[in-house]
């Protein structure tokens, strides 16, 4: 028997060997993609992401724009909007971390769980980035399950603190996807777009009142939606000490908020791909182990 082997038929993608050029002090948590890739060693077999192809980008993302940011011909608005500073490295990972996503749907199509230890890219629109988003994987996503015929209706849930703004613009008008973000009201981004159900809350929530949310609004949500195929953004700039959010979870509450979604999905018998999404705590650790946590309970709950 080997490590890998109470892991089941699963595995996990990781950006993790692809870096990028940042001016020291920058915010971006690039520890953590590493972090969490060693956490998880020997629990189940890591693999490096493959590259999303151009192609698949433009289903979500304006060809011309896409080529732009390609060739670095993008303006220091474009670029403080990103906020990361245009780099060929840092495409290159933007395509990298999709790539992951688009990897962890076969995945889950395959096996009924997908897994990218990055991604979850909620901020980027048709034809802008915003916030370290520059390609949004789960509206990608979604165009290549619709598109393909691959689902017939699919959930993103998203439960990152920061509205998914790019992915309710992007998919606004398919009535074949059901967006659904838990976040924080006054935090960014401060013009809202709209969701198909948008649950925005105020500052300092708890476990208790942020379960009580997700198991009397979300779950059933999802449940009328009835959808074969769940997009999670399982972000945990939710925990408290986050430096861009302002909730105060626990990581037990965080945990239980995985193990509730995951368990759902198990119920409800669809593929579920997990994606990291955001994580800024002033506590390396923590974040780190939070992330890591999705896949600890995936495990759990899906094995």
């Amino acid at each position: 028997m080997t490590l890998h082997d109470h892991a089941g038929p699963y595995r996990a993608w990781t950006p993790a060997a692809y870096t990028f050029p940042l001016p020291d002090g920058h915010r971006f948590p690039a520890y953590k993609y590493a972090g969490v890739r060693d956490r998880l060693d020997g629990l189940l077999p890591v693999l490096d992401t493959p590259n999303l192809s151009w192609a698949d980008a433009a289903r979500a993302h304006d060809p011309l724009w896409l080529r732009r940011w390609r060739r670095g011909e993008i303006d220091r608005h474009e670029e403080r909007a990103f906020g990361l500073p245009w780099s060929a490295e840092v495409v290159e990972r933007a395509r990298r971390a999709a790539g992951g996503s688009l990897a962890a749907l076969h995945d889950a199509l395959a096996v009924g769980w997908g897994i990218n230890l990055a991604g979850g890219t909620h901020h980027a629109f048709r034809d802008r980035a915003e916030g370290f988003c520059l390609v949004n994987d789960a509206a990608i996503l979604t165009r290549v399950a619709l598109d393909d015929g691959l689902a017939r209706r699919v959930a993103i849930l998203d439960l990152d603190v920061h509205q998914g703004n790019g992915t309710a613009a992007l998919l606004e008008h398919e009535t074949r996807a059901f967006t659904l973000s838990v976040h924080g009201e006054r935090n960014y981004p401060f013009r809202k777009e709209r969701s198909s159900l948008d649950l925005g809350l105020g500052d300092g929530v708890t476990d208790h009142d942020y379960l009580r949310v997700l198991r009397g609004q979300v779950l059933p949500a999802l449940d009328a939606f009835r959808p074969d195929l769940l997009l999670y953004l399982a972000g945990v700039d939710v925990l408290a000490g986050d430096r861009f959010g302002r909730f105060a979870l626990t990581l037990d509450g965080v945990r239980a908020r995985n193990r509730a979604v995951l368990t759902w999905a198990r119920g409800a018998g669809i593929p579920v791909v997990t994606m990291m999404a955001g994580g800024y705590n002033r506590d390396h650790a923590l974040t780190i182990e939070a992330h890591a946590s999705v896949v600890l309970d995936g495990l759990d709950v899906l094995t």
